[in-house]
């Protein structure tokens, strides 16, 4: 292979995604179709592992496809104002803090029930709690 292309596992290795990720994204348009070598192999450039990478942290931000696919769309325009990624961002973030919060109720109620047994498993809330 020449400087600068590499094949789907090398992509994945140096952009941090598994095989079948890859493929996932091509499939529904967030990661355009590689060319193919004469034997039919993929071959992935630079513009390819950047793409990805920018996929990758994307979800690991939490964001939706959609929402990436939405700022893969603004990444496009960068001379356009920024004011539809601050959206999406807030937005998003809006939706942590809600999780937060349901997250810490989640929390303050498992704590409560952990610490109340004692006795049987009869007279057990936690598996009263979760029967009823």
């Amino acid at each position: 292979m020449t400087t600068g292309t590499f094949n789907i596992g090398r992509l994945g290795e140096r952009a941090g995604v598994n095989i079948e990720t890859i493929r996932y994204y091509e499939k529904i348009g967030l990661l355009p179709e590689p060319g193919r070598t004469a034997a039919g192999y993929r071959q992935y450039g630079e513009d390819h592992l950047r793409r990805l990478s920018f996929i990758r942290k994307g979800r690991d931000l939490g964001f939706s496809i959609e929402a990436i696919r939405a700022l893969l769309r603004l990444a496009e325009h960068p001379e356009q104002p920024c004011e539809d990624a601050d959206r999406l961002a807030s937005a998003h973030l809006a939706e942590v803090e809600r999780k937060i919060e349901e997250l810490g109720r989640l929390r303050d109620a498992l704590s409560e029930m952990a610490h109340c047994c004692a006795g049987t498993v009869a007279e057990c809330r936690i598996i009263d709690a979760l029967a009823s």
